[in-house]
């Protein structure tokens, strides 16, 4: 096998993958994003990398965002929302982020490919994502990617999506995401 047919494999399962969602908790999350005071993000190991990747975009389009845990995040509260990627959705660390923002008034969001698990019982709103992951090799889902790679790149794309469905995709929205655009590079 080369590596150009490894790039179709993973292409044809993040077909599969996103074919797999449901649009209405997609326009859910979104909703709750625009309709939330800030939107912070967290998760652990490289699904924490895919969700960064979604609070810049945010930030690139004006809204308030934070990751969890960097040390110029601010409490979180009401009206706020907390957007957590979990593929195995029993991530301990998670659970307690979660339940903290719970007793803060906060509203929690999932990304997960295990609505019922413990995050999943704790999350307002969940973005099933169909995805193969190590820690659950038991959902049948075959993959030929490592680890979680599948889930993480899912929750990268996702988050892409819904920025390019809040923005647009005009080259005025692209003007103004480059005006916030890290320039101390």
């Amino acid at each position: 096998m080369t590596i150009k047919d490894i790039l179709h494999d993973v292409t044809d399962e993040l077909a599969r993958t996103f074919d797999s969602l449901d649009e209405g908790e997609l326009e859910e999350l979104e909703r709750r994003v625009l309709s939330a005071d800030r939107v912070f993000v967290a998760a652990a190991g490289r699904s924490l990398l895919a969700i960064r990747g979604f609070a810049m975009r945010l930030m690139h389009f004006g809204y308030t965002a934070y990751v969890v845990g960097e040390t110029v995040t601010p409490a979180i509260g009401k009206n706020d929302l907390l957007l957590i990627a979990s593929g195995s959705g029993s991530t301990a660390t998670l659970v307690v982020i979660a339940e903290k923002a719970r007793a803060a008034g906060a509203e929690v969001a999932l990304i997960t490919t295990r609505p019922d698990s413990p995050l999943g019982h704790l999350a307002d709103h969940i973005v099933h994502l169909e995805a193969y992951t190590a820690k659950l090799p038991e959902s049948g889902i075959k993959s030929v990617q490592l680890g979680g790679n599948t889930f993480e790149q899912g929750v990268l794309i996702v988050g892409d999506a819904i920025i390019i469905h809040i923005a647009g995709s005009s080259a005025q929205k692209n003007a103004e995401l480059m005006s916030r655009h890290a320039n101390l590079e």
